[in-house]
Formats: structure tokens, sequence, C-alpha cells
């Protein structure tokens, strides 16, 4: 290992910084040992088009998360325990198969908690032919000097900036502390990447995209995040504004201000915020978004 930070002994991964011993058994927040569990790697055709192409994103679906947050789409592995163990030498060669499948990019979903392995199994793809760019695509809960120690065999950052409002961010993903991280993580990961680069398809070689998901009722937070990423960035970025936001089973019992989709009117008003403000580097999402055909089937392909 290069750094220090990048141990499963007391873990030190992400901003929670449990100090846990996962070489020993113990678990912290995102509920992870030692070992990498993953349930799914795949062509996935749903991101931004400069990621996914007509080709695709060569997608790693890993299990845990750091973050609690109550609306997850994908709960079912982030908490909900799906995940099939390996070793970092079969996740090297998982992303030199989804390189063979003609993915435009290895695409890392939720990988902050297996970094060690991540870095380990990175160096070893790379040295046997990986030449596709590498994206990390969290959350947004980070610690910028763990993104430090991956410096170098990152060439895409695909974060969210989910709140703005420490409230929000204790009542929906149980960390107040969420947006002051996700405004540090982001200025590492913007130093790293610096201005965004593509290749002669339009495919996004070098660069960050900030995602922000749209829950209802909570437009005003969602321009203030925006206004900071303009103000703060500029051009340097591009911001993705996501209207598919989905219900899942029983939200309504304890969170009933999230039993709904985002109607249009709603979503409107956040886009023409940004627009007013000048963002021009960006991506919308049509209407009908909102449905479970973003969530893709956990069932082990290519694991």
């Amino acid at each position: 290992m290069t750094n220090l930070l990048l141990s499963y002994e007391k873990c030190r991964l992400c901003p929670r910084k449990c100090g846990v011993n996962r070489a020993q058994g113990e678990k912290g927040v995102c509920g992870a040992g030692d070992q990498i569990t993953a349930a799914r790697a795949a062509l996935h055709m749903w991101e931004e088009p400069c990621i996914s192409g007509e080709e695709g994103s060569g997608t790693v679906f890993f299990s845990g998360c750091s973050l609690g947050c109550v609306y997850c789409q994908n709960g079912s592995i982030s908490h909900g325990g799906a995940g099939k163990v390996i070793d970092p030498g079969r996740l090297s060669e998982i992303f030199l198969e989804l390189q063979e499948k003609g993915a435009n990019n290895i695409n890392l979903v939720t990988a902050t908690h297996f970094l060690p392995s991540v870095y380990e199994a990175l160096v070893r793809a790379k040295e046997e032919g990986l030449v596709i760019p590498v994206l990390y695509n969290s959350g947004g809960y980070e610690d910028p000097e763990v993104l430090k120690a991956m410096e170098g065999l990152i060439d895409i950052y695909l974060p969210d900036f989910k709140y703005m409002d420490p409230a929000l961010a204790l009542r929906y993903s149980r960390c107040a502390d969420y947006p002051e991280w996700a405004k540090v993580s982001l200025a590492e990961m913007v130093r790293q990447t610096g201005t965004p680069s593509f290749d002669e398809r339009g495919r996004m070689r070098r660069g960050v995209i900030v995602r922000h998901l749209l829950l209802p009722g909570c437009g005003k937070d969602s321009k203030k995040i925006i206004r900071y990423l303009h103000e703060t960035y500029g051009d340097r970025i591009y911001l993705s504004l996501m209207r598919q936001y989905t219900p899942m089973a029983g939200i309504g019992e304890k969170y009933p201000e999230l039993a709904r989709e985002i109607d249009e009117k709603e979503y409107d008003r956040v886009v023409s915020f940004a627009l007013r403000l000048g963002v021009e580097n960006g991506f919308i999402q049509e209407g009908g978004t909102a449905r479970e055909s973003f969530i893709p089937a956990f069932d082990y392909e290519g694991i």
C-alpha cells in the first residue's frame, strides 16, 4: 500500500472513521469486513450519455455503504447483505473482462469501504492491460485524504452532492456532517482530474460530474447546492440533475414526505434556476424517469 489510510485495520476509509479492525472481523457503519463483496459487474446503459454511450459503462456494484440513506434504491446490497465474496485477483479479472466486452470505462459503484482491495486490483489490472478510464461513483461522503491515496488510478469522479442542509443530511442519511465532507472531497476530486476532457466520440476521459437527486419538497436545498457548485467550480465540473427519485416500499410509514415522486413543476423550477445562474455544463432527465428500470438486477452477473 502507498498510504496507511488504505487499511482495514483501525478503519478510517470514510468520514465515519469508525476505527474498527475489519481485518479481525469487526464491522463499522458500512457493515463490511475485509473481503470484497459485490453483486453485479456488467455493461450499464443508464449513466450520463458521456459515460454509458452506446456501448455501456463497465459497472461493478459493491455491497455495503457508509451512508444510511432511507430512500436508497440499492438497499438490497447497500445494507441488505446481498453480495458475493471475491478477492482482488478476481476483481482485477472482472475489470479486464468488462474492457473486453467493450465498456467505455470501469465504473466503481460505492467502493469506498473496499479501497485497499480496489487499489490492489486496479494496479494489477493496469499492469495487465487495462487502458479505459476508471470512474469512481460515490455518494459524495468521502475523506479527501483517502482520495489522495488513489490519485493516478482514478480518471473520472461521479459523486453525489445530496444535501447542503445538515438537518436533511441527518434525517435522511444519518450524517449531519455530510455537507462539509462533500465540499472538501469534491475539491480534491476536481484537483486530481482537472479540466473535463472527452474523446472523439464524446465519451468522458477525465473530469468530474456531480449528481444531485432531487427529493420531494427539498427544492430550496437543491437550489443552494446548485448555486454553491456553480459559484465554486463554474465549467470545471458537469452537473447532473436527476429526477429519478423512486419511493421504495414502506418509506411513507416513517417518512411520509418522501412517499411520492418528483412532479414536473418541481423539477422544472430547479432546472430553470440552474439555467438562470448560467449553468451550461449539465445533464437533465426527461419525464417518466422515476422507475425501477434504473435499479439493476443484483443477481451476481459477471461476478
